[in-house]
């Protein structure tokens, strides 16, 4: 399915908070008409009034057999909110979840275990084209549906498939959770860089630009992260010396991601029980 017969059809989104504008920008920016979208938020945006006037259905009637609805309201708001889009698994809807912590299992006893249902990790990133997005389907998600949901969330970034569903703890802590820490390095950064005597618009500047043009070199060079990090280090100069703190294998950034991502894993599955 294209984005071609998901604009003729249409799209759902229940929930619009943060997460899902960010995927809705990004739909938008690839060519889906905003009249094919039909937001259902009992606090709607400045932003998705603004949408409304150019044809977005905002707490509207929902559209006959929609290709597909995202479930994108917050996981303690879900079982209030479900029963507004159940009777859309009796069509052909494709029902893709970006609640974080909630399982399959939870959907399917909310609106039938004969509903197409696919959960999806996506992060914000996505807002600008750049996210990455782990999606896996419940028993009735068959190939089509996968490579509809596939296709819809290759429109804000890239794609992986999991094998099974207990993968997505480890993937909502590394990617799902994942840019908040890097804004927080840069924060870190910036912070430190005027500690050493710079100004700090300048700063930030460079560490917004630093993080940024490092991620972007990371994906597109040939070369692992850990040979890019021997490109740039001369023994016995200044990154040497920097990084003898930060891979410190006691203190060090290693360690202190490992508890940060694992406290983030144990946290989803918390909310998944």
């Amino acid at each position: 399915m294209t984005l071609e017969t998901i604009d003729r059809r249409g799209l759902v989104l229940l929930g619009c908070g943060k997460m899902g504008t960010a995927m809705l920008e990004g739909w938008l920016s690839r060519g889906i008409s905003p009249a094919s979208v039909t937001v259902i938020d009992p606090y709607p945006s400045a932003r998705l009034e603004a949408l409304q006037e150019e044809g977005l259905r905002l707490n509207a009637e929902l559209p006959q057999d929609p290709a597909i609805c995202i479930l994108a309201v917050k996981p303690q708001m879900m079982s209030d909110a479900l029963p507004q889009i159940s009777d859309l698994a009796r069509g052909g809807t494709i029902f893709l979840s970006i609640a974080a912590g909630t399982p399959i299992s939870y959907f399917e006893d909310m609106i039938g275990r004969r509903a197409v249902i696919v959960r999806a990790m996506p992060n914000t990133p996505a807002a600008v084209g750049r996210g990455i997005t782990a999606i896996v389907g419940n028993a009735a998600a068959g190939a089509d549906a996968l490579d509809m949901a596939d296709e819809l969330l290759r429109a804000v970034g890239q794609t992986v498939r999991l094998d099974n569903e207990g993968q997505m703890d480890g993937v909502t802590a590394l990617s799902g959770s994942g840019p908040a820490y890097v804004f927080h390095m840069i924060e870190a950064m910036a912070a430190a860089g005027a500690e050493v005597g710079l100004p700090a618009e300048l700063s930030m500047k460079l560490a917004r630009a630093t993080v940024g043009g490092a991620g972007a070199l990371a994906e597109e060079a040939d070369e692992t992260p850990d040979q890019l990090r021997v490109n740039v280090t001369s023994k016995g100069g200044t990154t040497a010396a920097a990084l003898d703190v930060l891979m410190n294998e006691e203190t060090g950034l290693k360690q202190l991601m490992a508890r940060a991502i694992r406290a983030a894993a144990d946290r989803s599955k918390e909310l998944g029980q």
